[in-house]
């Protein structure tokens, strides 16, 4: 299913593609056609892309207390999570500039590459400091080989068939997510330890290299050059202000009240760094100071256009329904109800089935039904009914209406999330295309790395002030009130009585449930934005 081209694109050897034989002129000597077993060849490559950076995104949740455990080092633990995200989104802008100055299959293997060398980094981490050193690398080996596959399916796909792909796309990443929590879990569990929770990404590149490498056509009309003389005039000064934004933003949210007070000179002055450096990103953006309009790392002309910046909007708000909940379910039923991976996994399948489910549906009706202001009004009103309802959850909830809870996220995130990957390519301007998708990407992986980093913050300190309240007079030191939010390795969560134990239970369900506002947040802004939306048709042909 999805795996045939419409019509299959002739490429030359310059990477300039035609539909037809005929359009390629005198050149048809000079002309490769990808076959159909090829197409199926490079779809399974760009699913096996997706599949392992869902799989990345996710794999941790059920490693860091083995992790803790082996390394120590409790004040960087959130990087293993945070850690992916912000090396992601804080290279995704200039991942979106390499795309249209540099040959599409080259750079999108090298971001294989350093995937894979994060994740040797990763498995091998003598100490944390390497382990978050490990994950941000990964994660920016992840956001070229996201950004690559949706580039590809931009580059060879018609718009009709362009959503169904992104669907697919998709829904590998979600099938990813999936399995993340089980395959981290049951490595964790098991002799090969946590360490091969990362390792395993490298045997499966091994094993799938001979696709990347023979199948994967090229694309570029800079195909025969040399590389420094197309690079040299990016915006180097907009991707270093990019990426310290992201990381002084993400740093503070990790570290603000978790481990230094709220007043200290320290967490004051990341807030007053994080403004100041986003304040001067912006206006070199603006100025287009040391660089040139065109070259800009952030597609400022994007902002000229009322669509695309309700799409941005709206992708960023779906984006942090979607990340927050696959991080936070799995949490929920971790402590209230002490499940393990494989269980946790199993609570998910509502929430990520629908998300699947829907992705695709949408993706497959789309360019037929394709008033899409409607599908962000009605996925919003779904998202957000639901994360309401998650919002008033407690321990005593039965877990039969969490999972009907979950459908209605599940089902809302996947009708729009992607979605503006085919709208966003249809309203720009031909050669800007790849400008456009990184214009998504960045709202896509900012919105979730932000909310998440807001969400552990959140999570972090008021999971802190209940966890305090509820065991006041118990004897626990604040030490291991901090340590028992880590995770079942805290003494409180797996060497108390059962009593604490249910104190403890109580007060981080009622934590996480709070968090949800987070969620909340998201789903009304996909809502509001489809209100905003133009209530129009694209022809996608």
């Amino acid at each position: 299913m999805g795996l045939e081209i419409e019509s299959m694109p002739v490429i030359d050897k310059y990477g300039s593609t035609t539909t037809t034989e005929q359009e390629a002129g005198d050149s048809a000597a000079e002309v490769v056609q990808i076959s159909n077993p090829r197409w199926l060849s490079v779809c399974i490559g760009l699913y096996l892309t997706s599949f392992l950076y869902g799989l990345d995104s996710t794999i941790t949740a059920d490693v860091q207390g083995p992790i803790l455990a082996s390394l120590g080092d409790l004040p960087l633990l959130p990087w293993v999570g945070t850690g992916f995200l912000l090396g992601s989104v804080a290279t995704t802008s200039l991942f979106g500039s390499l795309y249209t100055k540099l040959e599409v299959k080259w750079l999108y293997v090298g971001s294989i590459v350093t995937f894979e060398i994060g994740s040797a980094i990763c498995g091998a981490a003598p100490n944390m400091n390497a382990m978050a050193v490990g994950r941000v690398v990964a994660g920016i080996g992840g956001a070229g080989m996201y950004l690559g596959g949706m580039t590809y399916i931009a580059i060879f796909t018609t718009p009709a068939r362009r959503s169904l792909y992104t669907a697919l796309v998709s829904a590998f990443w979600g099938l990813g997510c999936l399995l993340g929590p089980v395959i981290g879990g049951a490595f964790a569990q098991s002799k090969a330890t946590w360490r091969w929770s990362f390792y395993i990404n490298l045997v499966l590149a091994a094993v799938t290299a001979p696709i990347y490498i023979v199948s994967f056509p090229r694309h570029g009309a800079h195909c025969d050059e040399k590389i420094l003389p197309r690079i040299k005039d990016l915006d180097w000064l907009g991707a270093l202000l990019n990426a310290t934004t992201y990381a002084l933003f993400i740093t503070a949210c990790t570290y603000s009240g978790a481990e230094w007070p709220w007043g200290s000179g320290s967490v004051i002055t990341l807030w007053v760094m994080t403004g100041v450096v986003t304040i001067i990103y912006m206006l070199q953006q603006w100025t287009a100071f040391l660089t040139t309009k065109e070259d800009r790392v952030f597609p400022v002309w994007c902002l000229k256009s009322r669509s695309l910046v309700l799409l941005y909007i709206a992708t960023a708000g779906g984006s942090a329904v979607l990340n927050f909940n696959i991080y936070y379910l799995p949490l929920f039923f971790e402590f209230t109800k002490g499940d393990g991976a494989i269980k946790v996994a199993g609570r998910l399948l509502p929430f990520l089935f629908l998300m699947i489910f829907s992705a695709l549906l949408s993706g497959a009706l789309l360019p037929k039904l394709n008033l899409y202001a409607a599908w962000y009004v009605i996925s919003g009103i779904l998202a957000l009914v639901g994360s309401v309802l998650m919002f008033l959850i407690s321990t005593t909830t039965p877990p039969g209406n969490i999972y009907g809870f979950e459908v209605l996220v599940g089902a809302g995130c996947g009708l729009s999330l992607w979605v503006a990957y085919s709208i966003a390519l249809v309203k720009s301007p031909a050669d800007k295309v790849t400008s456009a998708l990184g214009f998504i990407n960045v709202a896509q992986l900012g919105g979730g790395a932000l909310a998440l980093a807001i969400a552990g913050t959140i999570f972090q300190n008021v999971g802190f002030d209940n966890l305090q309240s509820a065991l006041d007079g118990k004897g626990y030191s604040s030490s291991e009130i901090r340590a028992a939010l880590a995770g079942g390795y805290s003494s409180i969560i797996s060497d108390s009585t059962p009593e604490v134990r249910a104190i403890a239970s109580d007060a981080i369900g009622r934590t996480i449930a709070h968090t949800y506002g987070i969620s909340i947040s998201g789903a009304a802004t996909v809502l509001v934005v489809g209100l905003l939306m133009r209530w129009e048709k694209v022809k996608m042909v």
